[in-house]
């Protein structure tokens, strides 16, 4: 065993003991984050506004500070990409986390000095818990790369500007400098498909040990490895052992991951985003992700089906449930303020508080009042093809409302890496596993409001020929599993 592996070990066992500290005391740890969030924000512009001064207790925040997205807070966004201090957050962003927004253009998400280490540290803890519970160091010694944005940084009004990705790859720890891969040139590439091939000629004879970004970007970079190798990834890397991801979930992957590196491999789940680092996977025996509740988040959770009325209910930690839908909803060091970041979520776990990320609060199916949501069909899907041969590389979902005859339908849009023998056989196995999942989708199936779910094959390459085709080929850009409309699902029918 190595010095350094020796160290990490140790260094893991520190901070597990930490992390059980806070954990063990979640009610009292997003309390104390909560009251120190309104102390050290009572003098910006947004915390004079909504009288921070008057703030005593979670309830009085309710009171003071509605639910916002980001279009709601951009005028005070507005305020700080102007150059403005003490708007949102004591003083001006360290920099912004540049994203694609659907109805405003260009996002400016704010990160601060309090808030960026706390995006660096939940990354290293991840590791560090995978490490404590296994036992597996050796990685440590050998060659990690992460699939991510490009570090060079545009300027506004001072303050510096990039993807998330980019920006966190400026706090690579030094003793991770030598270990790390792409180089700096490659990585800086923007176009993704000449950056990937970079990537394989760079690593190619490289000791790669860890591997790391969002599934459907990695198995780009693992195609284009074995066929350069002629053979698995795994062969080429013989020591690769970790995968660790983010973004969407593994699951409908995993298959065909297994297939291109020829075995199984551990894997670590992670829930970051420009608004915060939310939670990671800290055990490999159990389901979910630990949230971070210390981490300078103070989380607020609306149940889905409740989101959309007048004043709905928000629920603080100690009040949620398990297997329930919640829109998440943070206030942050950052400055961002009973903020929607549109994901929803689901606890696998009350002691320790541990989260599955269900989907988006804007992505889903209910045309005809069903509410279907990612989780839901990423389950089925991955239902329908177990026991089988079938892989598929991509999908996503959407309503046909006017067919040319019959009833309506669900049709899933699938590029296939392995397809069914029998493709009829496989949709109405996708349709039982919605049906057992989603009561409402049920009720219309057996009402005869709908039909059986259709599937629609898409040519090989289809989607990222699509996200190639609207400039988000690449880095943090991820495919919606569902839509409640055909805006993608028509250009897909295009390709």
């Amino acid at each position: 065993m190595s010095i350094k592996s020796t160290v990490a070990k140790l260094f893991a066992q520190k901070i597990y003991f930490k992390t059980q500290a806070w954990a063990n005391e979640p009610v009292t740890t997003q309390h104390n984050i909560f009251l120190q969030l309104i102390k050290e924000a009572k003098q910006t512009q947004f915390g004079i506004d909504h009288h921070f001064d008057q703030i005593k207790s979670e309830t009085d925040f309710v009171k003071q500070v509605p639910i916002r997205d980001y279009e709601d807070l951009k005028p005070y966004v507005d305020r700080v990409v102007n150059g403005e201090s003490n708007v949102l957050w004591k003083g001006k962003p360290l920099y912004f986390a540049k994203t694609s927004g659907t109805t405003s253009g260009a996002k400016y998400i704010p990160l601060t000095k309090e808030s960026m280490p706390y995006h660096i540290e939940a990354a290293r803890n991840a590791i560090l818990h995978y490490i404590h519970e296994t036992g597996n160091a050796d990685f440590v010694d050998g060659k990690m790369i992460f699939l991510q944005g490009s570090p060079i940084l545009e300027e506004k009004n001072g303050i510096k500007l990039g993807r998330l990705s980019g920006i966190v790859a400026h706090f690579v720890p030094k003793y991770l400098q030598k270990n790390r891969m792409p180089s700096w040139e490659t990585n800086c590439i923007e176009d993704w498909e000449t950056k990937v091939n970079g990537i394989v000629q760079e690593t190619f004879n490289e000791d790669m040990r860890v591997i790391s970004g969002i599934p459907s970007w990695v198995q780009m970079y693992f195609e284009k490895l074995q066929q350069k190798g002629g053979k698995p990834v795994g062969e080429i890397f013989k020591n690769f052992h970790l995968f660790i991801y983010g973004g969407v979930n593994y699951e409908p992957y995993r298959a065909k991951f297994e297939n291109l590196i020829g075995r199984k491999v551990d894997s670590i789940e992670l829930f970051p985003a420009s608004e915060g680092f939310f939670a990671y996977q800290d055990s490999q025996k159990e389901k979910g992700m630990l949230l971070l509740l210390n981490a300078g988040i103070f989380y607020e959770f609306i149940k889905s089906e409740a989101f959309f009325t007048e004043n709905p209910k928000r629920y603080t930690i100690g009040e949620v449930e398990l297997g329930v839908n919640y829109v998440l909803i943070i206030s942050t060091n950052a400055g961002l303020w009973g903020y929607n970041i549109g994901d929803t979520v689901q606890f696998t776990s009350l002691k320790p508080y541990r989260v599955i990320v269900s989907g988006r609060i804007k992505h889903y199916i209910s045309a005809f009042g069903e509410h279907v949501i990612g989780k839901e069909v990423e389950s089925a899907l991955q239902e329908a093809m177990s026991g089988t041969t079938i892989r598929v590389n991509e999908f996503t979902v959407a309503p046909q409302i006017n067919p040319t005859a019959g009833l309506p339908y669900h049709e899933w849009f699938i590029e296939f890496e392995n397809e069914p023998e029998d493709s009829v056989l496989f949709a109405e196995a996708i349709d039982n596993a919605m049906r057992k999942q989603n009561v409402y989708y049920d009720d219309l199936i057996v009402g005869n409001v709908l039909r059986k779910v259709v599937v629609t094959k898409v040519i090989k390459n289809g989607f990222q020929d699509y996200m190639k085709s609207i400039g988000k080929l690449g880095g943090q850009n991820k495919i919606p599993r569902l839509s409640n409309d055909r805006k993608i699902v028509d250009l897909l029918n295009e390709k």
